[in-house]
Formats: C-alpha cells, sequence, structure tokens
C-alpha cells in the first residue's frame, strides 16, 4: 500500500469523543477550504461505526453548507435516525467553528436478493492504454507557476487515467462529458464499508468540472468560482476499489450560476457498481 493511500485511511479513520460523536483531522489539498470528498468520507466514516457489519451503505444524499477550514479537525455528530429490519438511517452533521458545514442522509441495508438491470458500459480504452493523469499534468509544469507545484504535482491516493486529454492552461470548448478510470493505490483488505466510503471520498474528483468543458473555463481560470452545493451518491452492488473503476460523467445542464453533473461507475467486468449526481456554483465573475 502507498504511503499516501495510508495516510489517506487513517484520515478517514476518526477519534470517538462521545457516544455517535466524532473527530476527524484535516488535510490541506492546497485550496485552503476542505476537499468535499474528504468531509463525505470522514461523514459515512462516522455513520458506519453506528452500525453492525452486515448493513452496508446504499445511499447518501448531501449539502456542503459553508467551506471548512483545511487547517482545523471537523467534528461529526451521528443521530441514529432508524433501524428497521432491512433498512437503517443516519444523520450526519459535520461541525467546525460552532456552525455546521455539512449534512448528509445515509441509508443502509441488509444484503438481498431481487431484480437485476443495468445500463450498459460505454466502450473506452482500457486504463494500460491510457498515460495517467500526473503524467499529463507534467506536460504543463514548466508553464505553471513554482509555488502551485506542491499543490498540482502532490502524489495522490487514487490514481486516474481520463480517458478525454483535456487541456487545463488553454481549455477549449468541448462536449461536457468526461471518462476517468480510478484506483486506489494498493490493497483495500476485504471490508467493503472501507471500499464504499473511500469511493465516495474519491467521487468528488473530476465531477464538477465536467460542466464547464463546454464553456472552456477550468478551476484556475481567472475571476471563476467553483464549488460544490449538493452531492448523492448511490451503491449498486459490491465492488473493489483497489481495482480500475471507470467513472462516466456528464454534464446535462448548468445555468443560474449552477452546474450540473451526473456519474456512473462501473468495474472492468462492465458491471454498474454506483451512480452519482451533484450541482455546484460555476460563476465568472
Amino acid at each position: 500500500m502507498s504511503k499516501v493511500l495510508t495516510e489517506l485511511l487513517g484520515l478517514l479513520s476518526l477519534e470517538e469523543l462521545d457516544t455517535n460523536l466524532f473527530l476527524g483531522q484535516s488535510q490541506d489539498l492546497g485550496f485552503k477550504a476542505v476537499f468535499g470528498g474528504q468531509v463525505i468520507g470522514q461523514a459515512l466514516s462516522a455513520a458506519k461505526q453506528t452500525l453492525g457489519d452486515e448493513r452496508h451503505l446504499h445511499s447518501f444524499h448531501c449539502y456542503f453548507l459553508r467551506p471548512g477550514d483545511a487547517q482545523k479537525p471537523i467534528s461529526y455528530l451521528v443521530d441514529i435516525t432508524r433501524d428497521g429490519k432491512s433498512f437503517s438511517t443516519r444523520r450526519v452533521q459535520a461541525m467546525q467553528n460552532g456552525k455546521i458545514i455539512y449534512n448528509m442522509m445515509a441509508s443502509f441495508q441488509k444484503d438481498e436478493d431481487g431484480f437485476d438491470h443495468q445500463d450498459i458500459m460505454p466502450d473506452v480504452p482500457g486504463p494500460e492504454e491510457l498515460p495517467s493523469l500526473h503524467e499529463l499534468q507534467l506536460k504543463y509544469k514548466p508553464h505553471i507557476p513554482e509555488h502551485l507545484h506542491a499543490t498540482i504535482f502532490a502524489e495522490r491516493p487514487i490514481e486516474f487515467r481520463p480517458v478525454k486529454e483535456y487541456d487545463w492552461l488553454n481549455p477549449k470548448i468541448s462536449e461536457p462529458r468526461n471518462q476517468v478510470w480510478m484506483r486506489a493505490k494498493g490493497d483495500l483488505g476485504d471490508d467493503q464499508r472501507i471500499h464504499r466510503y473511500l469511493l465516495g471520498y474519491a467521487s468528488d474528483y473530476n465531477f464538477l468540472p465536467t460542466a464547464v468543458h463546454p464553456h472552456g473555463k477550468n478551476i484556475w481560470s481567472k475571476d471563476f468560482q467553483i464549488a460544490t452545493i449538493d452531492h448523492a451518491m448511490w451503491f449498486h452492488r459490491s465492488f473493489r476499489f483497489d481495482d480500475w473503476l471507470l467513472y462516466d460523467i456528464d454534464s446535462p445542464s448548468a445555468s443560474g450560476g449552477r452546474g450540473l453533473v451526473r456519474g456512473k461507475i462501473f468495474d472492468r467486468q462492465g458491471r454498474l457498481v454506483a451512480s452519482t449526481i451533484q450541482e455546484g456554483v460555476i460563476r465568472q465573475y
């Protein structure tokens, strides 16, 4: 397991302060505000500590209410909303500086048999045929200010291999679609809960920026703001995130200073393992 993945799993492992109250440390990725995926992963980690091993996460819906401070820890309060025969529901509030910065409702279910159908996985090149995102970024290194190198070129615990190469220095107008292979950099073991909350963490990468592809912008564009408002995710089938998963993203709409993105996540066997949807602020000042 890579050092950065070990550090991420440690970041998502929370300290129990009191009954249903947990503390998570923050990681500064160079954006001042806490990365949204970190808060998602930690909130899911907090929720799972109030449940037995037989119930697995099948969906969560969350709102980002305030930007988190990447220099300070975050408290997570879990409300045991309901435990039924098949489903359990948890509400998680994330707090910093005495204010709620994030709300999440998550639902967990016992394994059950039932009807089975799914969308077909798109036909794209396999991950072995594609360069990594890090390799693509290195092409732009001579043109990027040195003070940004530590942020942009830092090793990540998740490896990404985009199908579509996007010029982040001089973005061109392109269709609102993005497809990225991704996997954790190491063996995650057999606990399906870890695979799910780590995929929840990774689901915020490469997502909302897809909504600005038709407008020739990126997260580094001048006088431009991009930030997540809400995020939802559904888990359909078990999977391993230490093997490659394809994140198939599209943006059906942008209006009113907001962009909407949708994602389907497939494993290498073509099974649809999860679906996501997110809306966020995209503003040009």
